[in-house]
């Protein structure tokens, strides 16, 4: 097997997930920043579950952050606390209602059928294909194209150092290898 470019099959990962997400924020009503502002404070110490520290964690400005934190607040998700020794430092806590969403939100569903599917290829899981494994079964499991990098793929092939695809019986350049391919069947 051609070696693994672990950055593109965790950005490939990072799609798939992003994407189940966003589905499940439009059921629930919400953006997809509601959905990570929840997750980050889901996770967030009390030294880090200040406006500042989720802005910074998730690389938004602090008026994006701001005005996410607005709408979460009337929707009863979070709830605003003025520190106990710094009245300046304003602390955010994830309300029960918003904890709820959070795991309505979640893809849960496609983790579990992933995990599934990985239980079952009796692969042992190693350094060197956990990833590879990891991202083959969440496409299995969102049983969508999975746009995964063509010579990761179950119609790819190599002879006397020529690429081919089967499923379009062309030949592949080596820069069309390493690109995304819409048509994409995990191994």
């Amino acid at each position: 097997m051609p070696q693994t470019d672990i950055y593109e099959l965790i950005e490939c990962m990072t799609a798939l997930i992003r994407s189940e997400e966003r589905k499940k924020c439009t059921e629930l009503g919400l953006q997809p920043v509601h959905f990570q502002v929840l997750n980050y404070l889901s996770r967030a110490n009390k030294y880090s579950n200040t406006p500042a520290a989720v802005a910074n964690y998730l690389g938004m400005t602090r008026g994006t952050v701001s005005q996410t934190l607005i709408i979460l607040e009337k929707k009863g998700y979070i709830e605003k606390t003025p520190d106990g020794n710094d009245k300046r430092v304003i602390h955010l806590r994830l309300l029960a209602e918003g904890a709820e969403v959070l795991k309505q939100a979640r893809p849960s569903d496609l983790f579990s059928s992933a995990t599934g599917i990985l239980r079952t290829t009796g692969q042992e899981l190693t350094d060197a294909n956990v990833f590879q494994q990891a991202l083959t079964a969440l496409q299995k499991a969102n049983q969508s194209q999975s746009f995964g990098v063509c010579k990761t793929c179950r119609n790819f092939s190599e002879k006397d150092g020529e690429f081919f695809c089967q499923l379009t019986q062309e030949t592949l350049t080596v820069d069309d290898s390493e690109k995304i391919c819409q048509e994409h069947t995990p191994v």
